[in-house]
């Protein structure tokens, strides 16, 4: 199994060829994969091009991908890295499913910008992440940058970035098989084969459950049943050296994702499929990479109303098909200017195109009275520079900058009456002005050796994201609360500075970061009224419901302190090591006209306090025990601050014996002490959780 880890010297592994950054040591470690000696830099597996030393500018974690857990679980083990709910891919409705940092959230859109191997992953149409749709067991590690302004990587990483790395497999074959709770099962295959120099890689993940009721009991009626799920992702990656220098990059995943909400009528479906071709050069002076890619998504989702005493419900609104598309670019070029330089220098286009189609104003559950559709296009095209320098032997310094145009385009809603009186009658035909304007991305920054075991770094930035098809065309439901869309929204920006300071010994590794954003334009949902009644772009709201639109605020405002901390107590016990990390965020709107309301309250969906810790033993045959432990502080359900999720404390729990070098026994438990982790609660009080206590049971089998 692999170890959670935290900050390490910087390890390069490619399945076929590894270099250092340049001015880096090259060191050999007993696998046979390149170390560059550089104290400062953490640990990162990489697929593309090497690290440079100007990460070492970035607060950034680096976690190794587990079998046991899957990927968006993992992630959540870094504070202050959160998910717009608190439920995960079983329960939550997929389009709540964005990934931010740093308390800039509020929005179901994601705020930080989530790679794999290069490939921008957030839906094309919403922002939000099909998590089902990767295997960890194919993945080696995940790095998170906090703090926006990428540069090279484009628009997007307002909150930070968190890159996805494909694991190298060898000649291996892996079978996991897991039954849990609710008749719950969990199973991926990973099967690996070296031919000639390259290497094929083809992995499955396969999951369902009949699920748990998501209503609290004493709040429950006769409508809510368990939330059941299913889904099932394949992937297929080859890498092959073209020449001596040159190596190829090619992936395809595809993947496929059913759930309901607790209800009739709560139903959603996600399905997508990714493909990228990638070509990279490490080894040359004139180091480069390219890269092309493809998504294809289409969901669609239903939603009910339920009745307050939660005993009948009924059809209101229905999303039959949302299909989007993305397509993306990009290219980087490091040429040789000195042993104490590097320089990147690069470009990347972007489109993404989509429309939802909808049916609303229901008679009964089977016929609507209305059909919508809306949508439209956007596209970034941008070129960057970065440079980095070895400015003594104890001082790093960065900075780079780009240049990104943008384009919303052929924007509309049409609305279409489909019973009588006037069956086929348009109600509404709107085609919105398209739109263009230029953003400027930059940032920099130091990291100073003070000592062998001390060093000092920091950070000041800049950043911007393009609102999604999603927030301009898309309105939407949660319960009986409508929201709906603006056409309007301009783009967010972010400023930020961060100071921070490293220590390692030869057992603790400790860091600690203080930070300040401000992102001005934030995308809200922003209330605006109460039911009854019909609102634009929504229609009718009932009693119980509320009605907002995504407005853009003046700004939330977010600072905090991020800390890491990691104990290697391995001459206790090979093996051993304890993890702790905290982050505090104090964040607040700052909001007039519409949004005057809610100027000085919190961001909605994000708490003050989240830490998270573990304990890990494990031996080099597989065997192991570990008891990881998430603390998350009270939030804000809506804007107003009225609604309030409770803190939830969490354990959950993993043993495992290996029965011979290839057969490994596995027990797990989810919320081990049932805790009620709030994930939702309506304007009637009515509240939401997510996945309570589950166990699991299960044999991992490896052919090598």
């Amino acid at each position: 199994m692999k170890k959670s880890v935290l900050a390490y010297p910087l390890l390069v592994s490619m399945a076929s060829v590894a270099v250092p950054a340049r001015g880096q040591e090259q060191v050999g470690n007993d696998e046979g994969q390149i170390v560059i000696a550089d104290r400062r830099l953490p640990e990162i597996v990489v697929t593309g091009l090497p690290v440079t030393r100007g990460d070492s500018v970035y607060n950034a974690t680096e976690i190794e991908m587990d079998s046991s857990q899957t990927v968006e679980n993992a992630l959540r083990d870094v504070p202050g890295l959160q998910q717009f709910r608190r439920s995960d891919a079983r329960s939550a409705n997929p389009t709540s499913q964005g990934v931010t940092l740093r308390g800039l959230g509020g929005n179901a859109s994601s705020r930080a910008l989530l790679m794999l191997d290069g490939v921008p992953q957030a839906d094309p149409f919403g922002g939000w992440v099909a998590w089902p749709g990767y295997d960890a067991l194919a993945l080696s590690n995940a790095r998170i940058t906090r703090g926006g302004g990428s540069v090279a990587d484009g628009q997007g990483a307002i909150a930070g970035t968190i890159e996805l790395f494909s694991d190298n497999v060898g000649d291996r074959i892996e079978l996991g098989a897991a039954y849990g709770s609710r008749n719950g099962v969990d199973a991926d295959l990973l099967f690996g084969r070296e031919l000639g120099q390259g290497q094929l890689t083809i992995s499955a993940n396969y999951a369902r459950g009949d699920g748990f009721i998501p209503i609290i009991e004493g709040q429950r009626g006769s409508v809510d049943r368990p939330a059941e799920y299913e889904q099932a992702g394949l992937a297929v990656r080859f890498v092959a050296p073209l020449s001596d220098n040159v190596e190829l990059q090619s992936n395809v995943r595809a993947f496929t994702d059913d759930r309901e909400r607790g209800f009739a009528f709560s139903e959603n479906h996600n399905d997508g499929a990714d493909a990228s071709i990638r070509l990279v050069d490490r080894t040359s002076d004139w180091q480069w990479s390219a890269l092309a890619y493809l998504q294809i998504r289409n969901f669609d989702v239903s939603f009910g109303g339920v009745a307050d005493d939660r005993n009948s419900v009924s059809r209101v609104f229905e999303q039959f098909n949302v299909p989007s598309t993305g397509l993306g670019a990009r290219f980087e070029v490091r040429p040789p200017v000195g042993d104490n330089v590097e320089l990147r220098i690069g470009g990347d286009w972007r489109r993404t195109e989509g429309t939802t189609n909808e049916n609303f104003f229901y008679l009964d559950d089977d016929t609507p009275q209305r059909s919508r559709s809306a949508g439209g296009s956007t596209a970034t095209y941008g070129g960057f520079v970065e440079a980095s320098l070895q400015a003594s032997d104890t001082l790093v310094l960065t900075g780079g900058g780009r240049i990104d145009f943008w384009s919303i385009d052929n924007g509309f809603r049409k609305e279409i009456e489909l019973i009588n009186p006037f069956p086929g009658s348009v109600r509404t035909d709107e085609m919105f002005a398209n739109r263009s304007d230029t953003e400027f991305t930059g940032r920099g920054g130091f990291a100073f050796a003070a000592t062998k075991k001390l060093s000092l770094r920091g950070a000041a930035y800049l950043g911007w994201r393009l609102p999604t098809l999603n927030e301009l065309f898309r309105p939407f439901r949660v319960g009986s609360d409508a929201t709906a869309a603006n056409e309007l929204l301009e783009p967010e920006r972010v400023k930020g500075a961060e100071l921070g300071l490293d220590w390692e010994s030869g057992v603790v590794k400790f860091g600690i970061t203080a930070f300040y954003n401000q992102l001005d334009n934030a995308i809200a949902n922003v209330t605006l009224g109460n039911g009854p009644g019909v609102f634009p772009g929504v229609g009718f709201v009932a009693a119980d419901g509320s009605y907002s639109q995504r407005q853009n605020l003046d700004a939330i405002e977010s600072r905090g302190i991020e800390i890491d901390a990691e104990f290697d107590l391995g001459e206790l016990a090979d093996g051993l090591s304890v993890r702790a990390a905290y982050a505090f965020i104090d964040a607040e709107v700052d909001g007039s006209g519409d949004a005057a309301a809610v100027d000085g309250f919190r961001p909605a969906q994000v708490p003050r306090h989240n830490a998270s810790g573990s304990i890990r033993w494990e031996t080099a045959n597989g065997s192991g025990a570990s008891l990881s432990a998430r603390y998350v502080g009270q939030q804000y359900e809506d804007d107003v601050n009225i609604l309030s999720l409770a803190d939830a404390f969490t354990i959950d729990g993993r043993m495992a014996l290996a029965v011979t070098d290839r057969l490994l026994v596995e027990t797990r438990v989810e919320n081990l002490l049932d805790a009620r982790v709030e994930a939702a609660v309506n304007s009637n009080g009515i509240i939401e959780r997510a996945f309570p206590r589950t166990f699991w049971v299960g044999l991992r089998a490896k052919i090598e």
